[in-house]
């Protein structure tokens, strides 16, 4: 019985994904769906080239190649910023396929160092932008930004990673009879392929799906405090997030991301979460669903609401997040809470008492 070659079952699948990911709701066609699609594309091309041996897709395979390290960049990369993608985002990053194509057409000898350079250079940009920590992707849902960063570090070490396997790989077509490279490139590139879409799909999903430009109501609330730079600017700002959350109910979003809160606080979203952090010692995420959970213990005692129904109302979107929180912040499960009618030992934080109704 004929079997399927590997990239051509990881192109499926992808593929898939990809049809899942543009269904979902009303979303439009961003650069994540149009990554996964490329993931796929690529994969097709590799199966075609080391298993089926057409030839044409070698001339294809090193533009598209070229071109995935810099899409990935650009995608992840939005995660930094609260608008639409702009022509103007993504033209300069499409220079290093340009440079490959016209290498593949003219001189074909530097294009495996083209390569290496071209993974190896947005592998260490990720990086670096992985360095900031979850609270730099402000664009992504406050609770998701844990799993975006780790989607991004994952990408950009599968980035590195390549770089160097495909060295390996011209080393071995040069010294050797380039047997072992082939055996290598194709797992290799079946791996990358397979984790990379993968976490453009989780990436993905953190990023909410109305996020628009500023209007003029998200800067209403206040005027912007001057870089903080003593812990009474730190108390300000705290407070100032404090009662954002206490009278307007802004956890209760649970699309709310950092840009969002630093929008409506006239605050930008780095001086927010290094204030919070140096204030509570907590990041922003974990701040938020103590909101959260302080609004979901009110109403698990004082109504017979579903368990679920609170949840959502209390702005978490999943049963996951909303169990293992309430069990970090309460030492309880949500029933166990509401049998007991109520905890017995004060909240972790002050900030976690009762927000007003």
């Amino acid at each position: 019985m004929p079997s399927i070659p590997l990239p051509f079952v990881i192109s499926i699948v992808l593929c898939l994904i990809l049809v899942r990911m543009i269904r979902q709701g009303e979303r439009k066609l961003g650069l994540f769906p149009l990554l996964v699609a490329t993931f796929a594309a690529q994969a097709v091309l590799s199966g075609l080239n080391w298993n089926v041996g057409w030839d044409p897709a070698r001339f294809i395979q090193p533009v598209v190649a070229a071109v995935l390290p810099a899409l990935t960049f650009a995608a992840f990369d939005q995660l930094r910023r609260n608008r639409l993608v702009r022509p103007t985002d993504i033209l300069p990053h499409l220079v290093p396929a340009s440079i490959v194509a016209i290498l593949v057409a003219f001189w074909r000898a530097p294009i495996d160092i083209v390569l290496f350079a071209i993974y190896l250079g947005y592998g260490l940009a990720l990086l670096r932008v992985g360095r900031k920590g979850p609270g730099a992707l402000s664009a992504v849902r406050i609770t998701d930004e844990w799993t975006a960063h780790k989607a991004l570090v994952a990408v950009a070490v599968m980035l590195v990673v390549t770089a160097f396997i495909d060295a390996i790989v011209s080393l071995d077509f040069v010294l050797g009879d380039g047997q072992q490279a082939r055996t290598l490139l194709s797992v290799a590139s079946v791996l990358w392929l397979a984790v990379a879409g993968y976490a453009a799909t989780v990436a993905d999903n953190t990023h909410p799906d109305n996020e628009t430009n500023s209007s003029a109501d998200d800067f209403a609330s206040s005027s912007a405090l001057p870089a903080s730079t003593s812990i009474e600017d730190d108390e300000a700002i705290a407070s100032r997030v404090d009662a954002l959350m206490r009278e307007q109910h802004l956890y209760r979003d649970p699309d709310l991301t950092l840009e969002r809160l630093a929008r409506r606080a006239g605050i930008p979203g780095r001086q927010i979460s290094g204030a919070l952090n140096r204030i509570h010692g907590r990041n922003v995420s974990q701040l938020v669903n103590e909101y959260r959970v302080s609004d979901a213990k009110r109403r698990l005692v004082t109504t017979r609401d579903p368990v679920t129904v609170i949840m959502l109302e209390s702005g978490f979107g999943t049963k996951s997040n909303f169990n293992r929180e309430f069990l970090r912040i309460t030492g309880m499960t949500p029933s166990s809470y509401r049998r007991r009618g109520g905890e017995t030992s004060p909240a972790p934080d002050a900030r976690t008492e009762e927000p007003a109704s």
